[in-house]
């Protein structure tokens, strides 16, 4: 079997969805997935692989420009990657496709095991998901002295310069949700995503936090919010999110995340800004 690669651009979006809803996750909103809210100058949406007029494989890509260490860095975040099992001896001309755009840094935050040994082997590397899971328990907060707020308006009100740009880039990302926590004259946006479990039972998984001072004085009123209003029973943060590992929290490690970068280090990247908060598996 052959096949030729192209970039996914806007025209086929619609395409390169209707693949994934029937060879790969039928309950993800994939038009809505396949761009993300913040992208005004993507150079495609990532690449597919057509036989005649027929799509055969797709790997998306999500685009980024960050400043980081004062200098304004491109990132390419990795996303679904399916091949029809016929065409995947082709499966690697996406990657190649993908990898030699340059002056990007790459991320692949979901690997599954065949990608990542694939990933390893093209030298990219590991980060640690040294992670706490924090049961999400109804302690009583009387006096706890923090306000939590999902009120876009509250945190629009709440939240100023960069940090109120980080927000507004992510407040329609379809998989991000937020809240601002309010102590006294202090703020702080936490912005998480949900894994349920037949659309019930399910976690949160911290993505950012902009006060982590704030976050942990705050773990009981959040906890709490998030299994009251959210029906979450537990809270999953990696150590290189918050840092270190509150009391009365359990010690795993994380679902497997890579990158490849010519000069940034592993505490430079973060999961913003990535599939992470754009796509409701």
């Amino acid at each position: 079997m052959t096949a030729e690669v192209s970039p996914i651009t806007d025209a086929d979006i619609a395409v390169a969805a209707e693949f994934l809803r029937t060879n790969h996750n039928d309950r993800t909103p994939w038009t809505a997935s396949c761009s993300a809210p913040w992208e005004d100058k993507a150079p495609n949406h990532g690449f597919m692989l057509r036989d005649g007029e027929r799509v055969v494989g797709v790997l998306l890509a999500l685009y980024s420009e960050r400043l980081v260490a004062g200098r304004l860095e491109r990132f390419c975040n990795m996303g679904s990657w399916c091949v029809l099992p016929e065409y995947r001896g082709e499966s690697m001309s996406l990657l190649n496709a993908m990898l030699a755009q340059e002056g990007f840094h790459f991320t692949s935050l979901s690997p599954k095991e065949g990608p990542r040994e694939i990933l390893a082997w093209l030298k990219f590397r590991y980060l640690d998901t040294s992670a706490a899971l924090i049961p999400n328990l109804p302690w009583p907060t009387f006096r706890c002295g923090t306000r939590i707020s999902a009120d876009p308006d509250v945190i629009e009100r709440s939240l100023v310069g960069s940090g109120l740009a980080l927000y507004r880039d992510h407040a329609q990302a379809l998989a991000a949700r937020h809240l601002v926590l309010t102590r006294g004259q202090e703020s702080g946006h936490v912005m998480y995503r949900e894994f349920r479990y037949m659309g019930a039972l399910g976690y949160a998984m911290i993505l950012h936090v902009s006060n982590l001072d704030l976050f942990h004085r705050s773990l009981i009123p959040l906890t709490r919010h998030l299994l009251v209003r959210r029906g979450l029973v537990a809270t999953l943060a990696e150590l290189r999110t918050i840092e270190h590992r509150p009391l009365l929290s359990f010690s795993l490690n994380n679902r497997p995340k890579m990158y490849s970068s010519p000069s940034l280090e592993p505490k430079q990247i973060d999961y913003l800004y990535s599939e992470l908060a754009c796509v409701p598996w």
